[in-house]
């Protein structure tokens, strides 16, 4: 079996969680190179709401959003063991080493500085994307060992 990364990046959902429109059409703009699907959000609640709908395999998000910050969007997605592993790059224009620590202890996997240079953020969208498909296989792996063992030890009862 042959794996096609460009495929899985074709095939990949990203959630783009910014309170302002224009940066959200920027950087659906520049994904477009990539042919993923994209799905906005415009605040807090309503990423967490789309997140839920889509299972985005990437979430872009912004820090100072209203009804709830990138911050506590992170820190709940990281903490409920049904969305923990999707990557979360927060792409912002806070650049205080209070506001980075902010995020890191909240789960971020990445950071973009606005505004946001488009090389960057492919290479660093690429990058999350890889990581994803990386642990859904080892996920998969786990999965079929277990059964595996589970029926060997079947077999050794018997």
């Amino acid at each position: 079996m042959t794996f096609d990364f460009e495929e899985e990046v074709r095939s990949a959902t990203i959630l783009i969680a910014d309170d302002t429109e224009q940066n959200v059409e920027l950087l659906q703009a520049y994904l477009d190179d990539l042919g993923c699907r994209t799905v906005a959000a415009y605040d807090g609640q309503e990423t967490l709401d789309k997140v839920a709908e889509a299972k985005p395999d990437l979430i872009l998000l912004d820090i100072m959003m209203p009804k709830m910050s990138g911050f506590e969007v992170c820190r709940k997605l990281k903490q409920d063991p049904e969305t923990a592993g999707i990557p979360i790059c927060m792409v912002t224009a806070l650049t205080e080493e209070g506001d980075i620590e902010r995020a890191v202890e909240a789960g971020t996997d990445d950071f973009i500085s606005k505004p946001v240079n488009r090389w960057e953020l492919l290479t660093r969208v690429r990058s999350l994307l890889r990581v994803r498909h990386l642990q859904n296989e080892l996920e998969r792996i786990l999965a079929y060992q277990r059964e595996v063992d589970a029926a060997e030890a079947t077999e050794g009862e018997g």
